[in-house]
């Protein structure tokens, strides 16, 4: 029988994270070829993700430039996919989430005349702006993929009333299985700011930001909120990872940095991301991933967003959203620190995006729809 040639395309931290264990476990099926092209939307941030899984692509388009924008972005990936294509010559493409990469890689493949798998789909905020690009992103991918693969069953759900009603397979979300690849408990980190940190005795706050909703007014009220919660608690401590983004940068810069018992550090690698998140208290981030990733390690997370695609861990109590108001967010993040059992409820409520068998009900689909194996998958349930 015919190798089936599995391409997994994606170019950001996060997607990175998410789509680098599916690679692996593709390798090991007998009769599926695994490859991967990365676009490098983010060089250095992708780059300290491939080396954590220990993933070499087989392509790389290497698009990254200064400032770049969502147009030029969107323009080099379809261009430098048409040669990946042309070389490769992949049987089925997987796109991640919501990027642009995704958008482009999954167009890119319609292009071709090749089927699509969408990781991770089905996420709705139903604003088109909200976030912005990757609402829309995720939606126009949904019109062009075969496969459907869904964190959820709320996912599933969003993708029927839209009329998708084939390919669709519930695998909880990739990022479970990431987890339990890089956590461990006697972890010791190559930052060494962060060794040197009291986790029994403070509280260690993790705090990301960096969406492109959130530049401008609303970015500024975070960082404001960030800088009264550190001066109003001596025994709590920020540590915030600082995208490489100019534009949240110079937010930091102008309003957070010179805080007191706040840790600005660059990015962090996937592990070392991943261990702070099991030994900090709590998250504050406006991020997709962490609202995935910190309730698997028990961890409370507020949202600095107005919306999330992610209901299910509002729904299930390990996620809040805070929102982009001052005294809103310090208000609700005075509460988790004060308030005892209103932390617990949100520590203890149960993560519904997965087992940490993603990856492989995934590669189960793939088999399935390829004629490798004779039954599909059984979906995931939380």
């Amino acid at each position: 029988m015919k190798e089936v040639r599995v391409m997994s395309v994606f170019g950001t931290r996060p997607e990175a994270i998410k789509m680098c264990p599916l690679v692996k476990e593709l390798s090991a099926r007998p009769g599926i070829r695994s490859l991967c092209c990365v676009t490098a939307q983010h060089r250095q941030m992708l780059d300290s993700v491939l080396e954590v899984f220990h993933v070499r692509p087989d392509w790389d388009l290497d698009i990254m430039t200064p400032r770049q924008t969502l147009s030029g972005i969107t323009s080099k990936c379809l261009l430098g996919m048409d040669e990946a294509i042309e070389h490769l010559k992949p049987d089925l493409i997987l796109v991640h989430g919501d990027t642009s990469t995704t958008f482009a890689g999954a167009l890119s493949a319609f292009y071709h005349q090749i089927p699509v798998g969408h990781v991770e789909a089905g996420l709705r905020t139903y604003d088109k702006y909200s976030p912005f690009p990757e609402e829309m992103n995720r939606v126009l991918v949904s019109g062009i993929a075969d496969m459907y693969f869904c964190p959820t069953e709320g996912n599933r759900e969003n993708l029927v009333k839209e009329g998708h009603q084939k390919g669709i397979f519930i695998t909880g979300n990739t990022v479970i299985d990431a987890l339990r690849t890089t956590v461990q408990k006697e972890y010791q980190f190559a930052t060494d700011e962060l060794n040197r940190l009291s986790y029994d005795t403070r509280k260690v706050i993790l705090v990301t930001c960096h969406r492109r909703e959130n530049y401008g007014e609303p970015m500024k009220n975070i960082m404001l909120a960030l800088r009264q919660i550190a001066e109003e608690n001596r025994d709590v401590e920020l540590v915030y990872p600082v995208h490489l983004s100019p534009v949240v940068r110079e937010a930091v810069d102008t309003y957070l940095r010179g805080a007191p018992r706040v840790h600005l550090i660059d990015p962090l690698p996937a592990d070392e991301m991943h261990n702070l998140m099991a030994r900090c208290y709590m998250v504050l981030t406006d991020s997709g991933g962490l609202q995935e990733e910190a309730p698997a390690l028990g961890k409370p997370v507020l949202v600095l967003r107005r919306e999330t695609e992610r209901p299910e861990a509002v729904a299930a109590g390990t996620v809040k959203l805070a929102g982009v108001v001052q005294d809103d967010i310090v208000t609700m993040a005075s509460r988790l620190i004060f308030d005892k059992k209103a932390y617990e409820q949100m520590a203890h409520a149960v993560n519904p995006y997965g087992d940490g068998q993603a990856c492989r009900r995934i590669a189960d689909a793939i088999e399935w729809r390829c004629g490798l194996r004779a039954n599909p998958p059984e979906d995931y349930r939380a």
